[in-house]
C-alpha cells in the first residue's frame, strides 16, 4: 500500500518498515475519516486479509481507537488515535534501543501488594 510523501519524506527508514495490520487499518481510515466502512471494503483499501480485518477492528474499537455502528466501521477520535501512534512508535524505538522488556522478569521483581 502507498503512503503519502510526507509520510515518505518525514520518516527514517527504520520508521518505514513493516507496519503492523492495526497501523494499516488506522491508517487507511484515517486517510478516510469522512466516511465509514463494511469490514470487507477496510480489506481492500489496507491491504489486509479480510480474516484479520475484525479481530483487529475489535482490538483497536477496545482501545477506542475506532468506532462501530452496525456493519460499519469509521476512525475513532484522531487526538487519541495520533496519541497512541506516537506512544506506539516511541516504545518500538525503545523496544529497538535497548531491547523489549520481559514480563516475567518483571514478575520477578514486583512488590506483592498488601
Amino acid at each position: 500500500m502507498p503512503i503519502d510523501i510526507e509520510t515518505f519524506d518525514g520518516s527514517s527508514e527504520s520508521e518505514l518498515e513493516g507496519e503492523t495490520n492495526a497501523e494499516r487499518i488506522i491508517t487507511f481510515l484515517a486517510r478516510n475519516d469522512d466516511k465509514a466502512f463494511t469490514p470487507s471494503e477496510i480489506a481492500e483499501g489496507s491491504g489486509v486479509t479480510k480474516g484479520s480485518v475484525s479481530t483487529v477492528l475489535s482490538r483497536l474499537e477496545d482501545e477506542n481507537l475506532v468506532r462501530h455502528k452496525g456493519k460499519y466501521w469509521a476512525i475513532g477520535d484522531m487526538d487519541r488515535v495520533r496519541d497512541a501512534y506516537d506512544l506506539h512508535r516511541t516504545v518500538q524505538r525503545l523496544n529497538k534501543q535497548y531491547g523489549e522488556e520481559d514480563l516475567e522478569e518483571w514478575k520477578e521483581h514486583a512488590v506483592e501488594e498488601k
